[in-house]
């Protein structure tokens, strides 16, 4: 027998308690919030599907995918980040930068320079060369605060490039030269990664001559480089010199020989398609132009190379 305040219950009652209280259990197990640790897992999970479908060129599908991680995680850094990229990459800049806001601010410190590139490359895709500056000058201080030279070398370099292909060259010219200054201030440098970096230095000297309409300076910059290049004796650099020449070409107004020495340069990098298509275009075939247009919009990349070319090719 059961007692409860000292009087018998019998065995269809206690039956009846019994049950009453292991259902009152599983309903409030059913109603207790899902693991907060399983649903950051499902977040991320989604993050990566839809990283994947933005590299497939599906940016509606993979915003949709974010926006599920997002009301699992609201403060997944990864989510935030992914769509403000594919945004960028919409043409939706705007709303782009509200999450690019978002996970810069839940940014690990390991995570902060991928996301102030990322604000920096948004402002590239409009050529707003001033928030671009804002955000890269931080990763370059950052870098050359450790000190990390050749780290924030290359930062210099790709603000410098942002700063050349929107048309500021004086800024252009002093980030290049910020940029080899202070790759050669790395205590240990080989001469093999200091031609390197004069190829690099030579190579951007040709490019800004070029935009100038300085063709005879552009020219002897263009031998400088080839001259360093040799030196260093790397062949995973030798395919960026028929970008450089195809490019001096380009801005010289020698669409030909742009083309031919293009062709023999990176095809998957959106920005030498874009110069391709643009030589195409003026010398009067639109069928080839349009060709590497659609090529130019089959990459997905978030960089300088796609800031400049996505937008025109669109």
């Amino acid at each position: 027998m059961f007692l409860c305040n000292n009087r018998p219950m019998n065995l269809t009652s206690a039956r009846s308690a019994i049950a009453a209280f292991l259902l009152s259990g599983a309903l409030l197990t059913a109603q207790s919030p899902s693991n907060p640790a399983s649903q950051a897992d499902d977040a991320a999970s989604l993050v990566k599907q839809g990283q994947k479908l933005s590299g497939e060129g599906k940016q509606d599908e993979a915003l949709a995918l974010y926006g599920r991680a997002m009301k699992l995680s609201p403060n997944l850094y990864e989510a935030h980040l992914a769509t403000g990229i594919a945004l960028d990459l919409k043409g939706d800049y705007s709303e782009a930068r509200q999450h690019l806001a978002k996970a810069l601010e839940l940014a690990s410190p390991e995570n902060k320079a991928q996301a102030l590139r990322a604000m920096a490359m948004s402002y590239a895709f409009q050529c707003d060369v001033v928030e671009v500056a804002k955000f890269e000058k931080q990763v370059f201080d950052a870098r050359l605060a450790k000190p990390d030279f050749s780290g924030a070398a290359e930062i210099a370099n790709e603000l410098a490039r942002v700063e050349l292909e929107c048309a500021d060259f004086d800024a252009a010219y002093q980030w290049y030269k910020t940029g080899y200054e202070t790759a050669l201030r790395k205590p240990d440098i080989s001469d093999t990664d200091k031609n390197l970096w004069l190829f690099r230095w030579e190579n951007a000297q040709a490019r800004i001559a070029a935009r100038r309409g300085q063709r005879e300076e552009a020219q002897k910059h263009v031998e400088a480089a080839k001259a360093a290049l040799d030196k260093a004796n790397n062949p995973d650099q030798a395919r960026f010199f028929p970008y450089l020449t195809g490019y001096v070409a380009f801005y010289a107004g020698d669409y030909k020989t742009a083309i031919a020495d293009l062709l023999k340069a990176d095809q998957h990098d959106p920005f030498i398609l874009c110069l391709l298509a643009q030589a195409y275009e003026k010398s009067g075939d639109k069928t080839q132009a349009m060709d590497y247009y659609r090529k130019v919009l089959e990459s997905n990349a978030h960089n300088p190379t796609n800031a400049f070319a996505r937008p025109l090719a669109k």
